[in-house]
C-alpha cells in the first residue's frame, strides 16, 4: 500500500505532531519531577505528583500510543517500509519500549500522586521525586529523533531482496 503524495505528507505532519508533542510532554513531565525532587515546598512536592499523574495518563500515554500507530502507518504508505531498514525497525522497537515502560511505570505514579493527596503537608517532603525515569525516557526520544532525521543506511534482509525485485 502507498499513500498518495497528499496523503502521505498528512500522515507524516500528524505524525510528527504528535511524535513532538511526546518530546514536549516528556520535558514537562521532567520538570515536574525536577520540582518535586528539589523543592522544599511540600505543596509543590504534592502538586507536582498530581500533575505527573495527570499528564502521564492524560498527555504522554496517549501521545506514546498515538506515535506507534501513526508511525507504523506512515511506514507502511512509504518506500521506508516497516521492515526494510534497521533505522525504522530500530526506532520502532524503542518506541514500543519506551511505551511499554511508561505504562508500567503509570500505576507507580498514580500511587505516589494517591499518597500526596492523602499525606500531610508537612509528611510530603518523603515523596521525593521522579528524575531517573523521565530522563532516562527523553534521551530515548531524542534518539529516535534522530534517528528518523538522520536516516542511517542499512537495508534488512527482507529489503535488500524487495530492492533487487524492483530492479528487475
Amino acid at each position: 500500500m502507498t499513500l498518495t503524495p497528499g496523503l502521505r505528507k498528512l500522515t507524516l505532519a500528524v505524525h510528527l505532531a504528535g511524535s513532538v508533542g511526546w518530546v514536549g510532554a516528556a520535558v514537562a513531565y521532567l520538570a515536574l519531577g525536577i520540582a518535586a525532587a528539589t523543592s522544599e515546598s511540600a505543596e509543590t512536592i504534592r502538586a507536582s505528583w498530581i500533575a505527573m499523574e495527570l499528564m502521564g495518563w492524560w498527555v504522554l500515554v496517549p501521545l506514546a500510543i498515538f506515535s506507534i500507530v501513526s508511525g507504523i502507518v506512515i511506514s507502511i504508505g512509504t518506500p521506508w517500509g516497516l521492515f526494510r531498514y534497521y533505522w525504522v525497525i530500530v526506532t520502532l522497537v524503542l518506541t514500543v519500549f519506551s511505551t511499554l515502560v511508561l505504562l508500567l511505570h503509570m500505576p507507580d505514579v498514580s500511587s505516589t500522586a494517591d499518597l500526596a493527596r492523602r499525606t500531610e503537608p508537612s509528611a510530603a517532603h518523603g515523596l521525593g521525586g521522579d528524575i531517573l525515569h523521565p530522563a532516562i525516557g527523553l534521551i530515548v526520544l531524542l534518539a529516535i529523533t534522530g534517528l528518523n532525521v538522520y536516516k542511517p543506511r542499512g537495508l534488512t534482509h527482507y529489503g535488500w531482496r524487495k530492492q533487487q525485485e524492483a530492479r528487475r
